[in-house]
């Protein structure tokens, strides 16, 4: 096990331990299955997703960049990520370019309807 995954099994151990919860408890709160969870303590989840991450980030209050960075995932400098942009591909997850496009086009609509209403 690599030491990055290391600090990360024992940290979210710890964390959920400290707050006095059981892995079926972050299972229900999360909708991340409590066998994942208990593979992820123990360091059998190699690689977890920064979709899974992020939902254990918000649930435990632990910042997003602390946990990627546990998980071996680089962060920028000084640890700070957009967080409306991680935000937002957390809650959408993969897009294709067509869908981008789509999602840009909607996005341009929404902000001149609101424009439009500020005149």
């Amino acid at each position: 096990m690599s030491q990055e995954l290391s600090k990360l099994s024992s940290f979210l151990a710890s964390v959920r331990q400290h707050q006095k919860l059981t892995l079926r408890a972050v299972e229900t709160q999360t909708g991340i299955s409590n066998a994942y969870l208990s593979q992820l303590e123990t360091g059998k989840i190699r690689s977890p997703s920064p979709a899974i991450l992020r939902k254990l980030s918000d649930f435990y209050g632990i910042p997003y960049t602390s946990i990627l960075e546990l998980a071996g995932y680089p962060v920028p400098e000084g640890g700070k990520l957009d967080t409306s942009l991680t935000d937002l591909a957390a809650r959408l997850g993969p897009v294709t370019s067509e869908e981008a496009d789509e999602l840009a086009d909607y996005l341009k609509y929404l902000r001149s309807k609101q424009n439009k209403r500020k005149i």
